[in-house]
C-alpha cells in the first residue's frame, strides 16, 4: 500500500513562491539558458530530438551537423556553409517525476543532491519548453505527492521548479513513495511521450512500476548522488543518520569497513543499471562535486548524433 494512502492528504506549499525561491528560479533559468545557448544551435534543439517535419530557417553549418541538412542555395549566396533546421514535431508530451525527499537533501560538495536534482530538472524542463512540448510534472516528498498538469511554455517550467525547490517536510516520514510518483505518471500521461525520473533511486521498489511506464513512454533515469554515498574515508567514529526515518547509529569506520562499503554501494550501482537497462531508460548520473550542465548537454548531443544516424541507416 502506498505511504500516501497510509498518512492522508498534506497540502503542498501553494500560492506565489517565496522571494527566496523567486530568486533561485530567475538564477537557474538565466544560468541554464545562457549555456544552452552557448552550446546548442537552433530554436528547438530540447532534450527530445525528434525528426523534424518541416523545414526551418537556416543557419551557418556547425561540426555534427547532418550533411544532407546543407542549405546549398544559401551556401551560394553567402559563400559559407549553411544548413537549414528541420522544425520538430510539437505534438510530444513530457513529464517530470522529481525527488524532493529528505534523503536527498545530503551533500559534501559543492551541493547537496536536491539541488543538482532540482538543477536537472529544470534544465530539461527548458529543453522541453524550446521543442515547444507539453511538459507535466509528478513531485514526491516522502510520502507526499504533488501533480503539475501538463502545459506549454516556460511560465509551466517554471511553475514545476518553484514547487519542487519548496516541498512539505518528509523528515522521519519514511523513505520517498517513488514508486506512487511514477504510477501516477503512468495513469495520467496515456499519450506516448518522454519521461524524466530525477531521484537517487534508493532501493528497489520502483523497478516495476518504471518498467511498466517504459512500455509507453521513452525514459531518461537522472540519478544523483553525492561521492560520499560510494566511498567513505576511514575516518573513525561518525554518527549517521537516516533523513528518511530519522534513525542514528554510531559506526566506527576502519579500512575495513570502508572496503566493505565500497563493495555494497558497487552491488547497488550495478543492480540499478542492470535494472534501468531491462526497463528501457536510458541512464545519466549526476554527482554533486561535477558540471551537471555539462553533462546534461553532452547527454543530448549524444541523443542527437544517434538520431542522425538512425535516419541514416533507415534510408533505403
Amino acid at each position: 500500500m502506498s505511504n500516501t494512502a497510509l498518512t492522508g492528504p498534506v497540502a503542498w506549499p501553494d500560492g506565489p513562491p517565496t522571494e527566496q525561491v523567486a530568486e533561485l528560479v530567475r538564477t537557474l533559468e538565466l544560468t541554464i539558458n545562457r549555456r544552452l545557448d552557448s552550446v546548442l544551435h537552433g530554436n528547438y534543439q530540447g532534450i527530445t530530438p525528434g525528426h523534424g517535419s518541416e523545414p526551418g530557417e537556416a543557419r551557418l553549418y556547425q561540426p555534427g551537423d547532418d550533411v544532407r541538412r546543407i542549405d546549398w542555395n544559401v551556401t551560394a549566396r553567402t559563400q559559407e556553409t549553411h544548413v537549414r533546421d528541420q522544425i520538430a514535431d510539437r505534438d510530444l508530451e513530457a513529464w517530470l517525476v522529481i525527488d524532493t525527499s529528505a534523503a536527498m537533501r545530503f551533500g559534501t560538495a559543492r551541493a547537496d543532491k536536491s539541488q543538482v536534482a532540482l538543477a536537472a530538472a529544470a534544465t530539461v524542463g527548458f529543453l522541453t519548453a524550446r521543442n515547444q512540448n507539453r511538459l507535466g510534472a509528478v513531485l514526491v516528498a516522502g510520502p507526499h505527492l504533488k501533480v503539475l498538469p501538463p502545459r506549454f511554455g516556460r511560465d509551466q517550467v517554471r511553475a514545476v521548479v518553484s514547487a519542487a525547490a519548496s516541498p512539505p517536510p518528509s523528515e522521519g516520514l519514511g523513505r520517498s513513495d517513488l514508486p506512487a510518483a511514477i504510477d501516477r505518471v503512468a495513469v495520467i500521461g496515456r499519450r506516448r511521450g518522454f519521461v524524466a525520473v530525477v531521484s537517487d533511486f534508493a532501493g528497489e521498489d520502483w523497478v516495476d512500476p518504471l518498467a511498466r511506464l517504459g512500455l509507453r513512454h521513452d525514459l531518461l533515469a537522472i540519478a544523483v548522488f553525492d561521492p560520499r554515498e560510494r566511498d567513505i574515508p576511514p575516518i573513525g567514529l561518525v554518527d549517521v543518520v537516516d533523513p528518511a526515518t530519522g534513525r542514528h547509529r554510531e559506526v566506527r569506520v576502519t579500512a575495513a569497513v570502508q572496503r566493505r562499503f565500497a563493495a555494497a554501494a558497487q552491488e547497488r550501482i550495478d543492480a540499478r543499471e542492470l535494472a534501468l537497462r531491462r526497463a528501457g531508460a536510458e541512464h545519466l548520473e549526476l554527482a554533486t562535486d561535477t558540471d551537471w550542465l555539462g553533462e546534461i548537454v553532452r547527454h543530448v548531443r549524444r541523443r542527437r548524433v544517434q538520431a542522425v544516424n538512425a535516419q541514416v541507416l533507415r534510408r533505403p
